[in-house]
């Protein structure tokens, strides 16, 4: 790990490169993108989506309009809370790929629920459905997204696949899916947090910014007594690592306990991994996130750091 004084000149190095950068990003992505426009504050503001329920399980698809999640079109809507799916960091290396109009690749690394497992079709997975959605919100721009998930890894299985699976790629953007194995697998968590703090400084050691995704809440990780911890550790190393963490955890249990839609909804009938719909509500949200992060006016940041913005658009 970086010591406390280099993590902190590393906070101050980014911002003032994206001082440099910002002005000409914001003139492409004002004409070009699709705008991100907010109303309410981070604590407040809720992201609303509606996504066809054709794909998704037979219970989602009989949910009437008065069901809770459900439009008057029969659709399930896709939504979470926008502190759970915003990033606290700037993406400064897709903002500059984006800012020179060059090609960005994403390379989507995890397990199971990164290869697609519960999908109707790989075209149904996370990464292909955030290919579609940050090329909508970028026309014009060549966006790739890698899909590099394989079933049953666990994080050293992953490490060891980095230099064939993400560094051959030169990737700007990085999304580590990470923990829902070891979990299963009862494994300890102290070992996980080691390799977890190496493997983030491999990725940033290649010039890429960092999204971590923590487990899915899903029945058979709940039966689990090391889950919470886990959901716990994954948030202190990314904040410890200053990297960016989507709160997948988080989101599926507001979907679950909060908006109060089944399991049948979201989850497979495996009861594990996740299905067409939440694929779809997944990459949505990730998008808008993804979006946000590398489009955010960090100007003033150059000389005040702790101004940066914490309430996010929404669109």
């Amino acid at each position: 790990m970086f010591s406390h004084k280099q993590t902190k000149f590393a906070c101050y190095a980014q911002a003032a490169t994206a001082a440099t950068i910002f002005a000409a990003f914001f003139a492409m992505h004002s004409a070009g993108a699709q705008q991100i426009s907010g109303q309410a504050t981070a604590q407040q503001a809720t992201m609303h989506v509606a996504l066809p329920a054709s794909g998704t399980s037979g219970a989602a698809k009989a949910l009437t309009p008065s069901a809770p999640g459900a439009t008057a079109g029969g659709a399930v809507t896709c939504s979470a809370p926008t502190e759970l799916a915003h990033f606290e960091q700037p993406l400064i290396h897709t903002m500059r790929q984006l800012a020179d109009g060059q090609p960005l690749t994403i390379v989507a690394i995890g397990s199971s629920s990164t290869a697609g497992a519960g999908a109707s079709s790989p075209d149904a997975s996370y990464p292909s459905r955030l290919a579609v959605e940050l090329r909508a919100r970028f026309p014009g721009r060549d966006i790739t997204v890698l899909n590099r998930g394989v079933n049953g890894e666990e994080t050293t299985n992953m490490m060891a696949r980095f230099g064939a699976d993400v560094v051959a790629a030169h990737p700007q953007l990085v999304l580590w899916q990470i923990g829902t194995n070891s979990v299963l697998r009862d494994h300890p968590l102290s070992p996980h947090g080691v390799q977890l703090h190496e493997g983030i400084e491999r990725l940033k050691a290649t010039g890429a910014d960092v999204v971590l995704i923590d487990p899915q809440f899903a029945p058979a990780v709940l039966a689990k007594s090391e889950t919470q911890g886990m959901v716990a550790q994954i948030a202190l190393t990314a904040k410890e690592e200053n990297v960016d963490l989507f709160q997948r955890f988080a989101v599926m249990r507001d979907w679950h306990d909060v908006q109060h839609l089944s399991f049948d909804v979201f989850v497979s009938q495996d009861r594990l991994h996740m299905n067409d719909w939440s694929y779809a509500c997944l990459a949505k949200l990730l998008g808008n996130a993804i979006a946000e992060a590398a489009s955010r006016p960090v100007a003033a940041a150059a000389v005040h750091p702790a101004m940066i913005s914490t309430k996010p658009d929404v669109r």
